[in-house]
């Protein structure tokens, strides 16, 4: 069985493979009358600081589950707010309350390796979810999206709104994500693919990169205020990670009445970020549609539990030890031109919660109704 979920306006199409019955090949657990493996799952989630996780991540788990004939109730669920430490005490207690699955999104992904290492120790198979668990042979698979890509679409779209305002050798500003998040890496990565060979021929200058510890919005609006106070208020573009911290320069380069606002990338769609996009306050946002990532999650750990072999993990990732068995979907770049046909269409945040009165103007002017 397969769910299918495509991206009006945008000929994206992502498709989740579910998994198999025991073999390789066999019916959807819950479907057809048959029931759902029992046993505990925990969840563990790693911080709230990003809206996603409590908004879409942990409900379209728990939601996907229940509709494959789990008993929820089972479920054992921890945000670690972005403390490896309590994450790990969370992984713990979840094993020795029975859990016989976990589904990890890392706090810190190389800290996260121990808590591999220690689930598999006690046979209890780890999906590292949304973020890679770095350094554990004992993390069984991998479900996310094409984070070095997802960095690649962010530097391009920023090159192209600055070649579109005229901007022949533009300098500009770098906010990257949490050092201790391989995805923060990946996305960097995929940024300086695109930056990097632009540098290098002197078509752009790079003039401040930061590091942006815990994903903090307020760390990055800290940022952006040193950035301009060295650079005497001159930037022409700036490169953020996520809608968190696009969210923290754009206040700083509005306390410091910068005008017109430079392009500021992002990623999530957020709501505020969303909103910020249609504003023209925020030039682009990655939308990662969560709800087929968290589904794939969600029959990943029922197979796990059943004991059946996993599909739709045709391609491998290296977290420093093995090759874990990988699913990666694909990233959207979002701009104003195309909420419409991506957030909108595909449900993602509905038209009352992006278009409040505030943004109701700008909704309008976006043909969002």
């Amino acid at each position: 069985m397969k769910f299918v979920r495509l991206l009006a306006g945008v000929g994206a199409l992502t498709v989740v493979a579910a998994c198999g019955s025991s073999g390789s090949t066999g019916g959807t657990p819950g479907a057809g009358g048959s029931s759902a493996p029992t046993g505990k799952i925990a969840l563990l989630l790693p911080e709230t600081k990003t809206a996603r996780y409590e908004a879409s991540d942990r409900p379209d788990i728990t939601a996907r589950l229940r509709a494959l004939g789990y008993d929820t109730s089972q479920l054992i669920y921890s945000n670690a707010n972005q403390d490896a430490a309590t994450q790990q005490n969370q992984a713990d207690a979840a094993i020795t309350n029975g859990a016989k699955v976990l589904i990890l999104d890392p706090v810190d992904s190389k800290a996260a390796g121990a808590i591999a290492t220690k689930a598999q120790a006690a046979g209890v198979p780890v999906i590292a979810y949304d973020r890679l668990i770095k350094g554990s042979a004992g993390v069984t698979a991998y479900v996310s999206f094409d984070n070095v890509k997802v960095g690649e679409l962010q530097a391009q779209s920023l090159m192209s709104a600055l070649t579109a305002a005229g901007k022949t050798s533009p300098h500009i500003v770098m906010i990257n994500g949490s050092p201790t998040d391989a995805n923060a890496a990946s996305f960097k990565k995929g940024a300086h693919n695109v930056f990097d060979p632009l540098v290098a021929s002197g078509k752009l200058t790079i003039d401040k990169e930061y590091d942006t510890p815990d994903w903090s919005p307020d760390q990055a609006q800290n940022e952006m205020q040193q950035a301009l106070t060295a650079l005497a208020g001159k930037v022409d573009g700036v490169y953020c990670a996520n809608d968190g911290t696009a969210g923290g320069a754009i206040a700083a380069l509005k306390a410091a009445n910068v005008s017109p606002l430079p392009p500021v990338t992002g990623q999530d769609a957020e709501v505020a970020g969303v909103q910020r996009v249609l504003a023209g306050e925020q030039y682009m946002t990655i939308y990662k549609a969560v709800r087929p990532e968290a589904e794939l999650a969600a029959q990943a750990a029922l197979d796990l539990l059943g004991g059946r072999t996993l599909s739709g993990f045709d391609s491998k990732t290296n977290n420093d030890s093995i090759d874990v068995p990988s699913h990666l979907l694909n990233p959207v770049a979002v701009t104003k031109s195309n909420v419409k046909d991506t957030i909108i269409a595909d449900q993602f945040h509905s038209v009352a919660e992006i278009c409040t009165a505030q943004y109701a103007a700008a909704c309008k002017a976006a043909g969002i109704q």
